[in-house]
């Protein structure tokens, strides 16, 4: 359960949210992800440090410049599952609902 805590109190963060659903799409580099999360390379570095200490990214050099990608898909079914969860507390008929009667 300790472990599960600590999953969840990394989760407990927008930047680190917003990084995890960035790589959903693939590997990419600090200055990227940098970029579409509207922060500085620095911040995102100590943001992905901590995802990597717990062990939800990884990484990968390619000369000077280092790549992130998740390490596994619960990362991103986690975050997901709280947008959800966020959704019913906000709509009445939350968007996941709706887009799964329309696929039927």
């Amino acid at each position: 359960m300790h472990l599960a805590v600590e999953i969840f109190g990394m989760l407990a963060d927008a930047t680190r949210v917003r990084l995890i659903l960035a790589l959903k799409d693939g590997e990419m580099s600090v200055n990227h992800l940098a970029d579409i999360v509207d922060k500085s390379p620095a911040s995102v570095s100590q943001h992905l440090a901590k995802l990597r200490l717990a062990r939800m990214v990884s990484t990968r050099q390619h000369g000077t410049r280092v790549f992130y990608k998740l390490e596994n898909e619960h990362a991103v079914e986690l975050v997901m599952d709280a947008i959800h969860q966020a959704e019913h507390s906000l709509e009445r008929a939350p968007r996941h609902h709706l887009a799964s009667k329309t696929e039927k």
